[in-house]
């Protein structure tokens, strides 16, 4: 795929003008803290699909604990916007699918909201295990499978005079190309929870906590039932220990 083909090259700048350095609520409130508090002590850290830094530079700057933070990132001009605002981390051109990084190179591997644009998710959550030391722990971050999927949303009946929040065909898998913004389309693939836990289970990690926050309230300003979506999660963060190492090296 060309520069002018892949919308990573094409919308980097509207990416950063859009969703960093404060300019995105859910970033700012709810991920970036949550991310980073459950990475505490983890001195190697490696963000997956970086994008133009914003996770990386809050990791590196997280702790006194952090020896180095690594965010690799497959567009040119994603990490052109982060080398540009440095910041702490070190920046490698690649692809999570094929990681250039030795077995056991990290203790802490994030992949936030990435894995959704992966055509080849599991090679992706084998590659995160693979360079995870045993011990360390593997962060996922998703838009929520169940409540976020396609077809999901809140529905106002006007008709029936009832609100609720429907939910689309789960168990199905299934890519959509969404317009986030005007001129700007995304492909999303929509998976059940189990496609990713069962594979990085397989890989010798165990799943040691599940967090569905509930959304920032300023991020839901202008809503017209806030009790109704502040009580549906937008988010899902599942962190794994790799407790084996018989995988290592295969």
């Amino acid at each position: 795929m060309s520069a002018t083909e892949d919308p990573w090259e094409r919308h980097a700048t509207w990416w950063r003008e859009t969703f960093t350095n404060g300019a995105d609520l859910e970033y700012e409130l709810q991920i970036l803290p949550l991310a980073s508090s459950q990475l505490e002590g983890a001195a190697r850290v490696l963000d997956l699909g970086c994008g133009e830094g914003h996770l990386a530079r809050r990791l590196a700057r997280g702790t006194r604990e952090r020896e180095i933070v690594v965010g690799l990132e497959p567009s040119a001009a994603q990490l052109a916007g982060a080398v540009e605002q440095a910041g702490g981390p070190r920046y490698v051109r690649g692809v999570g699918e094929r990681l250039p990084f030795r077995d056991g190179s990290f203790d802490g591997v994030v992949c936030c909201l990435v894995i959704e644009h992966s055509s080849d998710p599991d090679a992706l959550l084998a590659e995160a295990v693979r360079v995870l030391a045993v011990g360390g722990r593997f962060l996922l971050l998703v838009n929520h499978p169940l409540f976020q999927g396609t077809g999901s949303g809140l529905v106002d009946d006007q008709i029936m005079g009832e609100r609720y929040w429907r939910v689309g065909p789960y168990l199905s898998e299934d890519v959509v190309y969404e317009e986030v913004d005007p001129g700007v389309r995304l492909r999303f693939a929509h998976r059940p929870l189990s496609r990713y836990v069962n594979p990085v289970t397989a890989l010798g990690c165990v799943l040691t906590r599940l967090e569905e926050p509930e959304p920032p309230l300023a991020f839901l300003e202008g809503s017209i039932d806030l009790e109704l979506e502040s009580a549906i999660p937008r988010l899902l963060l599942l962190r794994f220990e790799r407790v084996r190492a018989e995988q290592m090296g295969q």
